[in-house]
């Protein structure tokens, strides 16, 4: 880091068709302000980019389900995630979309200057095309039964039931989504970037990098041990920038050519001196992304930038996995998420608590998982019992006893020595983690200081010491604010709103880095404002609420996507007129002993009572349907049932979510009428 004189910090640029969950959060823009915090704190030049992507194919989905065009779709979500951002406390410098004029322009300049430089290889290739819709079709408009598990509905880039990556032609009874019918092969004309060509240049730039993480550098070596193959940059679609060329009305940019060059477009628009940011020798690039862009940051962009000369490659790009929640892999289209802008008006205030939780399990390694239980428990047992007790205890003890003023170091209890050998271990482990995007174990060692502060306060125990030696209590607590002071700063880029609190409450402003381990930060004498429970106990009825939530969430989404069974095998008309349905009446029930599912009724069929030996148990009381006009199959065959014998068959109508419903009659009719 000390070779580079600025650095640029990008995290991915989200699709503007949904709002922001716990697992983009973790996976990229967390770990991202957290280390931009961290370069902010030590006085780094530093700048922060993001913001939405705004082109490709899910937004033109989203835009056709909603019955939007997808400017309408983009213009809400851009506003919606940028507020939602904000209020966490992502300190982006710059949160643009790539819908801009400016980036249309600068996509389209990189465009032409690597289609005039001959980079491109012009390529007419074979397409489906939906005639009735008279539109090529991307990968998402095509389904069809996938060629590895035979699942139906798999997408023409891949199958969500087995994972498998396709292709649309290895689909099996293709279908477009558009217009449901079977697509047609059609040849179309579209601009490759031959990657095969840059293998040599690319092999070298990841092999210069050892200190990548394996997610990163595995995933990366692979593509290359596999021989990289030229892959188009255009699209046939009508949502994108357009080429820059004459004659290609219909096509755009592809989305992973446009996306990263949009990095540089938003930082054009921040600042006038943008190419020393991306193009110096001296400037850093470090991109914060998820597992599933890995391969685009680390070789499709590079081998554009190289392509196109000029530009400095990203220096680091610590890729997180995934996060899980409950148990269950986050899905946007199954509901299954926390969504940040719910969880900030159901939690206010609780940003920090929120940002600890997930930076505590943070996906660094390997897929993470996410549980409201672990975040109740991170809130209670650490930010409430060790980091809100330590402060409360020191704020109120110098209220109490000093008017809450900081009183001066006189002599100490000789515990002061090993606080400060303990805490002098700190900021060395401290920073040589978030150097290296180890997050987790930062957070570990920020937290210590209030660890330290706890047990400093109960050995010392200065709520005894001041009946005797006031002084000597005074000194103790003067260290407890100087280690206060300590946690404000080292745990400023995990849980910002509470450090800002602590600085606010401690009269300290203008601090650095450097500062941690400095017993002489907060002056004695200094007035103090105590700032009050940092933290509140989050109740077991809270935490159930959300569970709750997402339990009915996911039993939403399955009753939404369950399908109709299929209609069975024909049969003739002759073996239908042998059935003889008719309505009845229940005139007496009552349940089966030793079976949880069968009901006794005696059903009045215009002739007689009839026993029906029925399994609604579980869906029905007794009681409640006598009198309840029932259709029935009356001429079914005796049959035993647990020792009684049954003389027909209700029937019954099973719901989406399992429940039934009698088939009866609109209107009140005689007993014994047939159905016809």
């Amino acid at each position: 880091m000390s070779d580079f004189a600025r650095t640029t910090v990008t995290a991915a640029l989200i699709y503007a068709n949904g709002p922001i969950h716990i697992g983009h959060l973790a996976g990229c823009y967390l770990p991202a302000d957290i280390y931009v915090r961290y370069l902010r704190l030590k006085k780094q030049d530093v700048i922060f980019v993001s913001g939405t992507d705004e082109h490709g194919v899910p937004i033109t989905i989203k835009a056709q389900k909603e019955g939007k065009t997808p400017q309408q779709v983009v213009d809400y979500f851009y506003k919606e995630i940028k507020a939602s951002f904000e209020e966490f406390g992502i300190s982006f410098d710059i949160y643009g979309r790539t819908s801009a004029p400016a980036h249309h322009k600068m996509s389209q300049d990189f465009f032409l200057k690597l289609y005039q430089d001959g980079k491109f290889m012009e390529e007419v290739t074979e397409q489906y095309y939906d005639v009735a819709a008279d539109q090529f079709l991307a990968d998402r408009y095509i389904t069809g039964d996938c060629p590895k598990c035979q699942q139906p509905g798999a997408y023409g880039d891949q199958c969500e039931k087995c994972g498998s990556a396709l292709s649309p032609t290895e689909l099996i009874n293709p279908k477009s989504t558009l217009s449901g019918a079977s697509p047609i092969l059609k040849e179309t004309k579209n601009w490759f970037l031959p990657l095969d060509q840059w293998q040599g240049e690319l092999e070298k730039y990841v092999n210069s990098h050892p200190e990548w993480k394996s997610n990163v550098s595995g995933q990366v070596k692979s593509w290359l041990q596999d021989g990289l193959r030229p892959r188009a940059m255009t699209r046939d679609l009508s949502w994108g920038v357009p080429i820059p060329l004459p004659d290609t009305e219909g096509k755009v940019l592809y989305v992973w050519f446009d996306a990263p060059i949009g990095y540089v477009s938003m930082t054009s628009q921040l600042t006038l001196d943008w190419e020393k940011w991306w193009k110096a020798e001296d400037s850093r690039i470090v991109h914060f992304i998820g597992k599933d862009n890995i391969v685009f940051h680390c070789l499709i962009f590079p081998a554009m930038c190289m392509a196109h000369g000029g530009y400095q490659l990203a220096d680091q790009v610590p890729a997180n996995e995934f996060m899980n929640l409950e148990g269950d892999k986050i899905s946007t289209s199954r509901n299954w998420a926390v969504w940040l802008h719910e969880y900030l008006k159901e939690f206010p205030g609780k940003q920090d608590v929120l940002r600890y939780a997930l930076t505590a399990s943070s996906p660094e390694t390997k897929d993470a998982d996410f549980t409201w239980s672990d975040f109740q428990t991170k809130n209670n047992s650490e930010l409430v019992a060790i980091l809100g007790n330590f402060v409360n205890r020191a704020f109120v003890l110098i209220d109490k006893n000093f008017e809450g003023i900081v009183p001066e170091k006189t002599a100490g209890t000789g515990l002061e020595t090993d606080v400060v050998a303990a805490l002098a271990e700190i900021p060395g482990k401290l920073d040589q983690a978030l150097a290296t995007y180890k997050f987790r174990d930062a957070l570990v060692y920020a937290m210590e200081i209030a660890r330290i502060g706890n047990k400093y306060l109960a050995d010392a125990e200065p709520w005894k010491i001041i009946k005797e030696d006031r002084a000597k209590a005074g000194t103790v607590l003067n260290y407890a604010v100087q280690l206060v002071a300590h946690a404000s700063l080292a745990l400023e880029p995990f849980i910002p709103f509470t450090a800002a609190r602590l600085r606010t409450a401690l009269g300290l402003a203008d601090a650095d880095w450097s500062a941690i381990g400095n017993f002489e930060l907060i002056p004695s004498g200094q007035k103090l404002a105590n700032p009050g429970l940092l933290f509140e106990k989050l109740e077991d009825d809270v935490i159930q609420a959300q569970v709750d939530k997402l339990t009915a969430s996911k039993a939403q989404m399955e009753l939404a996507s369950k399908q109709v069974t299929p209609v069975k095998e024909t049969i003739d008309f002759d073996s239908f007129s042998k059935m003889d349905i008719r309505i009845g009446q229940i005139t007496a029930a009552e349940k089966v002993e030793k079976s949880k599912k069968l009901l006794k009724l005696t059903v009045n069929d215009g002739i007689k009572d009839r026993t029906i030996l029925s399994g609604i148990a579980e869906h029905f009381e007794p009681a409640a349907i006598l009198g309840k006009q029932v259709t029935f199959l009356a001429n079914l065959a005796p049959r035993s049932i647990m020792g009684q014998e049954s003389e027909g068959m209700i029937l019954m109508a099973e719901d989406a979510d399992g429940s039934l419903a009698f088939v009866e009659p609109s209107k009140s009719v005689w007993n014994g009428a047939s159905i016809s």
